[in-house]
């Protein structure tokens, strides 16, 4: 069974900084695709980066250059580092694993960026 654990969410101020981490277990971690999506109340969840198994990364256009994803594979571990917060990245943030037929979720973890 998958298991994904988010953490590193909370609050910050404009301009500010937050890392997010995702545990996985149950699966083969290093072979998965690994993401992050982002939701806020009334919208669809969005992309907001990817990491591949190879780590290729790819990420939104609102985020590039603000945000940098990477994974230890070592750790079953993905993060995301998130700079220059602005108050429009407020979201509940989510995990994803995805390979084959299997694509799973985390539980999510709220950023809320505010001043």
């Amino acid at each position: 069974q998958v298991l994904l654990v988010e953490s590193g969410g909370g609050l910050v101020q404009p301009g500010g900084s937050l890392r997010l981490s995702c545990a996985a277990s149950g699966i083969i971690f290093s072979i998965y695709t690994m993401g992050w999506y982002r939701q806020t109340p009334g919208k669809q969840r969005e992309l907001v980066a990817t990491i591949s198994s190879g780590g290729r990364t790819s990420y939104a256009d609102s985020v590039k250059g603000r945000f940098t994803i990477s994974r230890d594979n070592a750790k079953n571990t993905v993060y995301l580092q998130m700079n220059s917060l602005k108050p429009e990245d407020t979201a509940v943030y989510y995990c994803n694993a995805y390979w084959s037929t299997t694509n799973s979720w985390g539980q999510g973890t709220q950023v809320t960026v505010s001043s």
